[in-house]
């Protein structure tokens, strides 16, 4: 497949724009790390909420997400609580204001407004400091392969020795991916947080039209008819039993035996037992989501913010901006492929490897210059993940290692010159991790499932346990991490035949989750407590809810005017209709390009209802 002169073009202009816009802002982002990582915390909540949308539209995700929706059709609405999604709901009713009222540069720096300076706190600190930069390396590998997929589809072939593709059918792949993490680490490394908020804005609004275009274009083309030709019973629901009631062997036609295959798709995946599935992401997502968010960019854009009240608009921003334009594409691209899936998808049926056909469905369908556009836009929604990714890296290993331990009277410039640095070796290592992964779907599995099983239990500790000390998160995270990375190790075959769910990552998750939790009680209860002025200092500054009525008493007989966090109820209420509203802004595109039109009635009014119902129990609520 090779594109018109125009389209590469426009391409390559966008790729010089985003250079020159990383270098124009170097000088104001090399002032000091404060201003290489958190921007000085002077950008705007918007903005900084804007530019996370922007990380989190990363192709590979949403390649990944094109596959659920074909193959599992309105109930892939729920797949992605894998992640989980609704993370940003706990995180913009109270955790966002909870973590930004710390003031610190980064969630291993936090560790010391929670545990103080004592031989806990530099355990947990050193340890959260590795747990960042393995998920980070993690998320850089699954984003190396995705754009190197994507573009090599498009692009003129770097290799074209037939004999030596034979051997080494990712060369194209990786050498693309390779060049673009190029470009996109030249400005993340010159112009830092500045530099990634600007371009990622810039990139948003050129991911705005690219979906828009892609939605119009795919409601042009398919017929309403046409759709219902190619799916199951029960594609359009989002509702589900036992299993996921769809069979794919009902579909005639001419692209029917291709089609069928999805039924050994499901069966592959895991998901098949939908009830059970969607039970246990239910169950890990609420834990994760009560832990807080993982040391990543996320994390970066809320201590980024200038308070914790912008720390919570900024998170609730990204549901509105990221989930309805991302989901109007993503249905777009789903119906012109399962449409003409017969022409256009000529990869292996027995491998689930649907991303591959998105490229296809762009050439085909997406006239000359706009495709370039397109290009361009999917491109930047690669290059905001992986720049927001390795913005957030290098302040662990600057910030809580070499200016901690190593350099602690260094220069600001000499610490700017390390954040270079830091970041190129992670990109390095990142890079490296990608060339050995083959499947998009299993990396993103092991991150949310496995690897965050290990983050889980500590961390949910740290926020509603009073008695929680240093030494049990310590212990909690290196017995939960070391079970993620050795159960992968040991390949248990019984985590792999367990009936209910063949999967591995996720079946894993509660036994990693229960490891995790064993050694943080026993870390805790076999040492000393915190001491009372830490404990004191950080529940008058955060001030959670959960079991502190201890540190309570020691604060109240201080201060008798002080008064406790009495929101546990109202933020429970907000949390469930904030999910039903987010939930609500996805699905409502998907139904608007079906033309499925009494539903989509059904989820805009949702919508309004929940929106209206947030201003007023949550919006007009919020402080500082």
């Amino acid at each position: 497949m090779k594109l018109n002169i125009i389209d590469l073009s426009i391409i390559l202009l966008y790729l010089v724009a985003t250079v020159f816009i990383g270098y124009w802002v170097s000088k104001r982002a090399s002032k000091n790390i404060q201003s290489y990582f958190l921007g000085g915390n002077s950008l705007p909540w918007y903005l900084l909420g804007i530019s996370n949308a922007s990380g989190m539209f990363d192709i590979a995700g949403t390649m990944l997400i094109v596959y659920w929706l074909a193959v599992y059709g309105l109930k892939s609405i729920w797949i992605p609580w894998l992640w989980p999604v609704f993370n940003q709901i706990f995180l913009m009713v109270y955790l966002s204001a909870w973590l930004r009222r710390s003031n610190v540069m980064t969630g291993a720096e936090w560790i010391k407004t929670r545990f103080g300076k004592g031989s806990a706190s530099n355990l947990s600190h050193i340890i959260v400091v590795i747990f960042a930069l393995v998920s980070v390396i993690g998320f850089l590998s699954y984003g190396f392969k995705g754009i190197g997929k994507f573009a090599s589809s498009f692009l003129p072939p770097l290799v074209s020795n037939a004999e030596f593709l034979a051997s080494h059918p990712q060369t194209n792949v990786n050498l693309y991916a390779l060049i673009l993490m190029g470009v996109t680490t030249f400005y993340v490394v010159k112009g830092g947080m500045f530099s990634v908020v600007i371009t990622e804005v810039i990139q948003y609004c050129i991911l705005i039209i690219a979906s828009i275009a892609i939605g119009i274009i795919a409601i042009h083309q398919v017929a309403p008819g046409a759709i219902d030709a190619v799916i199951p019973a029960g594609w359009k629901s989002i509702g589900f039993g036992h299993t996921t009631g769809l069979d794919w062997n009902s579909i005639s036609g001419t692209a029917s035996p291709k089609l069928h295959a999805f039924n050994d798709w499901i069966k592959k995946d895991g998901y098949e037992m939908f009830g059970l599935f969607f039970i246990m992401m239910l169950f890990k997502g609420i834990f994760i989501s009560a832990a807080g968010p993982a040391p990543n960019y996320d994390m970066q854009r809320i201590l980024a913010t200038r308070s914790p009240k912008e720390a919570s608009k900024m998170s609730s921003l990204v549901n509105v901006v990221l989930n309805p334009a991302r989901y109007f594409m993503i249905t777009g691209l789903t119906i012109l492929a399962l449409v003409h899936f017969d022409k256009l998808y000529t990869g292996s049926l027995t491998s689930p490897d649907f991303e591959s056909i998105l490229p296809e469905v762009l050439a085909t369908y997406v006239p000359v210059g706009l495709l370039g556009f397109l290009m361009a836009g999917l491109i930047a929604a690669f290059m905001s993940n992986f720049a927001a990714t390795v913005n957030a890296a290098p302040a662990y290993l600057v910030n809580d290692i070499y200016k901690r331990y190593i350099n602690p009277h260094a220069s600001e410039k000499t610490y700017v010159r390390m954040s270079y640095a830091a970041s190129l070796l992670i990109v390095v290592i990142g890079v490296s991790v990608g060339f050995f992964v083959t499947s998009i779907n299993e990396v993103v599995l092991w991150i949310t499932a496995a690897l965050w099983g290990g983050y889980t239990a500590p961390n949910l500790l740290k926020w509603y346990w009073w008695r929680f000390n240093g030494y049990g998160y310590f212990w909690g995270m290196v017995a939960g991490i070391g079970a993620a990375l050795l159960l992968p190790a040991l390949n248990l075959q019984i985590l792999h035949e367990w009936p209910l769910m063949n999967n591995f990552s996720m079946n894993a998750f509660p036994i990693i989750l229960l490891i995790s939790l064993i050694g943080s009680i026993l870390g805790t209860l076999l040492t000393k407590p915190e001491d009372d002025e830490t404990l004191k200092q950080f529940y008058k500054n955060v001030r959670p809810w959960g079991f502190w009525k201890p540190v309570h008493k020691l604060v109240v007989a201080e201060d008798p005017t002080f008064e406790g966090n009495r929101d546990f109820w109202k933020d429970m209420f907000n949390i469930l209709i904030g999910v039903v509203w987010q939930t609500s802004l996805i699905a409502f595109p998907i139904f608007l390009v079906l033309r499925e039109w009494k539903s989509f009635i059904i989820a805009i009014t949702i919508t309004a209802v929940t929106s209206i119902t947030l201003k007023f129990s949550w919006w007009n609520k919020l402080k500082d």
